[in-house]
């Protein structure tokens, strides 16, 4: 099991990647005083899952490698 702190830099992590995260998945939010069904909500969420992997591998790679972007200058 994971100690405390190694649960706490997840969630912190979770938490810094969530703009980025919602904003890659691109997803509508529900018309007023309408609900999700239960597959559009799974459909959703397997969206975000794989907008939290690119998110994650975008934030890796920018770290790592310096963030360099072609055409900008440092």
């Amino acid at each position: 099991m994971a100690d405390s702190t190694d649960v706490q830099r997840r969630y912190r992590e979770f938490l810094d990647l969530l703009p980025l995260t919602l904003s890659l998945a691109g997803l509508p939010p529900s018309d007023h005083g309408r609900y999700f069904t239960a597959e559009q909500i799974e459909s959703r969420l397997f969206t975000i899952r794989h907008a939290w992997k690119a998110a994650r591998q975008v934030v890796r790679e920018c770290v790592a490698g310096g963030g360099d972007v072609p055409g900008q200058q440092s």
